[in-house]
């Protein structure tokens, strides 16, 4: 850098001679001399701060440069005095710097932008509005609806959050009223409400993006974030974006997303039929595949979800054949790979699954990938290898430690090994006595080895850690429901579990089944049709069957446990309750 400046500025003072020679009375002239002698002191001055700089004498090298930029309103001058002093980490200084450099040359870009990044450094939120303004109009029009999308990681690090929004949509009032910029700064400011805790407010500039540009991206994938129950708007704002016909890689990208919202709230069916469309209407749309198989070997459909993630795979592979692939493919692959190697070890072909398994190379899906191995090895009889396996993990943080006794526990559970999983779950809980999950872990385990009063003292306990941790609501009115007990306060907790999860179908299944108890069967049927169409599975099966049972509609029970068994064959409520029902489906 200072060699690149120093030669620079030797043709500079080379140059100026030269130029204030024409018109001279020859080359002795008077005024050719003096130029000469002030390019040459010039010269030494900042060959001077260069050595000041080498010796980490950095205020005396910044002097000397700041003076030598204001003898020639050198960019390359002030921008080097700017860096030393940040390199210095004196941040006073070197906003004096840039400031001047800004005063000096008020229609540079560059100046503007190293005074906005360093008032926003140094958390001078208040101050970077003007500065902000400026740098949005000067930046070229091309570049400028980039820029207004990056205002919000501008002022992430902003320790008030509601003045960084007030202050940025300020600065944004030029490009809101832009029709070319106004869906990127609404989008942009909404990004702002959103850090600042307005969620409200940040749907309404969702809103306000898509009014602007029906086809905005930056406007759908904000209401994409703002996706919840408790905001059916933002979902409404997504559907309209894809209303409008988006371009076809766009509109892959918001159904992608879309779909994930879908699932992350139990909201499988709509979620299944988001992917059905994506992958119908965009086939050469990896990343569809992936989420598709994962989402069908939840149901499980495993022969479905084979076919989607060998899709997936060949669409990635032939994308960039014999290539490289970037970091998000490569996680995508490991990911198919580790399902692939589940579905095989579900067919009990351990071949195949070790096949999978061995093309895995994420160190990130290392716990993952060594939990499958594991449960290879305990379905050969070999279980002590396979927590060996697992034991053998690293942790090289608290958080890997965790990961890696949780992986053992869910080991030992997965194999009946209840007693085994609990005392090594008791001593987890023993070193992180307030971890809320670890704690309802434990619950569970309780309860496998009818320890009921332990397993609610426990469940208790996680609601006075975690107050909104709806598992354990649900955990605890669905165990006194299935026992007839305290039937009016099971229901009670459900209810407050739905509040926080109203959409899961396996809370919903709850429901019903205290219902049921409770002797409302109609209203148990109704609740429990909803959860079984929203997420087919073995235990609501297994509910489901036993309603229609009760209300004479046997052969409709039956069909619903046969359904229960291709499922999940061994799924230990369906199975106790043929059992007790004395019924062969």
């Amino acid at each position: 850098m200072k060699t690149t400046l120093i030669c620079a500025l030797l043709g500079l003072t080379l140059a100026w001679p030269q130029a204030h020679a024409q018109g001279s009375a020859g080359a002795g002239s008077t005024e050719a001399r003096r130029q000469t002698a002030s390019a040459a002191q010039l010269f030494y001055q900042v060959l001077l701060g260069e050595m000041n700089a080498a010796n980490g004498d950095t205020g005396a090298a910044v002097s000397l440069l700041l003076d030598a930029a204001r003898k020639t309103q050198d960019e390359a001058l002030y921008r080097r005095a700017t860096d030393l002093a940040l390199g210095a980490r004196a941040g006073d200084t070197a906003l004096q710097v840039a400031r001047n450099w800004r005063e000096a040359i008020p229609r540079s870009l560059e100046a503007s932008r190293y005074v906005l990044q360093i008032l926003l450094a140094m958390n001078r939120v208040s101050d970077s509005g003007e500065v902000l303004r400026s740098v949005l109009e000067l930046t070229a029009e091309a570049d400028r609806v980039r820029l207004v999308s990056l205002v919000p990681t501008l002022y992430a690090r902003a320790s008030d959050r509601k003045l960084a929004a007030t202050v940025g949509e300020q600065a944004l009032a030029a490009a809101k009223a832009d029709p070319k910029t106004a869906d990127a700064a609404w989008a942009a400011i909404g990004r702002l409400r959103l850090a600042a805790g307005d969620a409200a407010a940040a749907l309404e500039a969702a809103r306000r993006a898509l009014s602007a540009s029906a086809r905005s991206q930056a406007g759908v994938e904000l209401a994409l974030d703002l996706m919840e129950p408790r905001q059916p708007q933002a979902e409404a704002l997504v559907r309209q974006y894809l209303d409008a016909a988006p371009p076809a890689r766009s509109a892959a990208d918001v159904l992608l997303g879309y779909a994930r919202n879908l699932i992350q709230v139990q909201r499988y069916a709509e979620g299944f039929g988001i992917l059905q469309r994506l992958t119908r209407e965009q086939p050469d749309f990896a990343d569809g595949w992936l989420l598709l198989g994962s989402l069908q070997m939840d149901q499980p459909q495993t022969g479905a979800a084979q076919q989607s993630l060998e899709r997936y795979l060949a669409l990635v592979k032939n994308s960039n054949p014999g290539g490289e692939q970037d970091q998000r493919a490569r996680r995508g692959v490991s990911q198919a790979h580790l399902m692939l190697a589940q579905i095989a070890e579900r067919r009990g072909d351990v071949a195949a699954a070790e096949k999978w398994i061995s093309q895995i190379n994420d160190r990130e899906l290392l716990v993952q990938t060594q939990s499958r191995r594991a449960s290879l090895l305990a379905r050969q009889g070999k279980l002590a290898q396979g927590r060996a396996l697992i034991q053998q993990l690293p942790e090289p943080t608290a958080e890997d430690a965790r990961r890696k006794l949780l992986a053992e526990v869910n080991l030992l559970r997965e194999f009946k090994e209840h007693r085994a999983a609990y005392e090594l779950i008791s001593q987890a809980v023993a070193t992180a006595p307030r971890d809320h999950e670890l704690i309802y872990e434990k619950s569970m385990l309780a309860e496998k080895l009818g320890r009921m009063d332990e397993m609610e003292a426990l469940l208790r306990q996680v609601m006075q850690l975690k107050p909104d941790y709806h598992p354990a609501y649900n955990a605890l009115g669905y165990s006194l429901a299935d026992r007839g007990l305290r039937l009016k306060e099971a229901k009670m907790l459900i209810q407050k579990a739905i509040e926080y999860a109203p959409a899961d179908p396996y809370i919903q299944d709850s429901l019903a089944w205290v219902e049921f108890r409770l002797g409302n069967r109609q209203e148990a049927l109704r609740v429990i049709e909803a959860a079984y169409k929203a997420k087919p599975d073995a235990e609501i099966a297994a509910h489901y069957g036993e309603i229609l049972w009760s209300l004479g509609q046997n052969e409709k029970a039956r069909a619903i446990w046969r359904e229960g068994l291709q499922l999940s064959e061994d799924n230990e409520t369906l199975q106790e309750t043929l059992k007790r029902l004395q019924v062969k489906p």
